[in-house]
């Protein structure tokens, strides 16, 4: 404000940085979570990732979705957007003229469970994102395939050749197909070195890591030779195995960017062994919802790297946040839960 001198207005804050989500929006309907037989129906899909960045991200960051929504969820989606308390102020999502993605699923198991899918957003266009990428002026870009088609290939490598920032992806449902009724079942990805040149941390779960390679190494050198330079395997309860690219410690250690190629590793000059390890599971004192976890565990990873934390201690810090999730029911509050903040939810 000014003074009685005619001084200058105060400084605008500095900007904060920006972290892009690419996604999509779910509503489920659950059976089987709790022992109560009526289903449980909330958000899900992109939500958890969402919460968990909303919890991890220092205040110096803020969430820019970048998805679409049907329009009979759009309103009760933005709702759910201004519960986050590092969402952009001029967040927003992009509201169509189809059904909203809906998923019933069934849990037989405290991991395991069936997905019935109907609804569904189209694919993005690169015409159509690449406004939207411009208008959002991100420093990082999480992308999780929530319903297995929110972006295809050439899109994708779009994206990598349009952005230089660090990049992190689950690529989740791509290795999910879905049949006449509905019912998601495993199916193989194909391209998947292409795949990879397009992203700076790969992550998925054993079971979709079944359908590009025989075992982590095997996609590992896949890869890092494209230019990953970590790849995770989430294992449930047993928590995670990680493969690093030689040299890669921090986000200071990603090889800079060129479309996709990549330049040398850190110091190594992309020479040298390649680190791995299976990090054990946070131990969880009262097992309860499963749903989520390893969007949780990616979004917290890569929130804590993109802030400049090493490697351990984010993969730490996704491992503590995966068990809390465990101890919340759904995700209404799941972020403050996550903060440690006491919730009425």
């Amino acid at each position: 404000m000014a003074d009685g001198f005619g001084a200058a207005e105060d400084a605008a804050p500095p900007r904060k940085k920006r972290i892009g989500v690419i996604g999509s929006l779910v509503w489920d309907v659950i059976y089987g979570r709790d022992t109560r037989g009526a289903p449980v129906e909330e958000w899900g899909g992109i939500t958890y990732a969402l919460s968990g960045l909303d919890a991890a991200l220092s205040d110096d960051w803020e969430i820019v979705p970048i998805m679409m929504v049907g329009e009979d969820l759009a309103a009760r989606a933005q709702q759910f957007l201004r519960t986050l308390k590092h969402m952009a102020p001029d967040a927003s999502l992009m509201a169509v003229p189809h059904p909203a993605q809906r998923v019933e699923l069934r849990y037989y198991s405290d991991e395991r469970r069936t997905e019935h899918l109907s609804g569904g957003m189209p694919a993005w266009t690169w015409l159509a994102l690449k406004p939207l990428l411009d208008d959002a002026k991100l420093d990082a870009l999480l992308i999780n395939f929530l319903s297995g088609w929110e972006l295809d290939l050439e899109t994708t490598k779009l994206i990598r050749q349009h952005f230089r920032g660090p990049i992190h992806c689950d690529l989740h449902m791509m290795a999910w197909a879905v049949q006449p009724d509905g019912l998601r079942t495993l199916r193989p990805i194909p391209d998947i070195a292409e795949w990879c040149r397009c992203f700076d941390f790969l992550q998925m779960n054993e079971d979709e890591l079944a359908m590009v390679a025989p075992d982590p190494m095997s996609l590992a050198a896949t890869a890092i030779a494209a230019g990953v330079s970590c790849l995770f395997v989430t294992l449930g309860k047993r928590g995670a195995i990680y493969v690093a690219a030689p040299g890669f410690d921090s986000i200071r250690d990603l090889p800079p960017r060129v479309g996709l190629a990549t330049g040398p590793r850190g110091s190594t000059g992309g020479l040298g062994p390649v680190r791995t390890a299976l990090v054990p599971a946070e131990h969880v004192e009262n097992p309860g919802d499963p749903t989520g976890c390893g969007d949780v565990w990616g979004a917290t990873y890569f929130s804590r790297m993109v802030a400049g934390d090493k490697l351990a201690d984010a993969m730490k810090a996704a491992g503590q946040a995966a068990a809390r999730n465990v101890g919340h029911r759904g995700v209404t509050g799941l972020a403050s839960h996550l903060r440690g903040e006491l919730s009425l939810t």
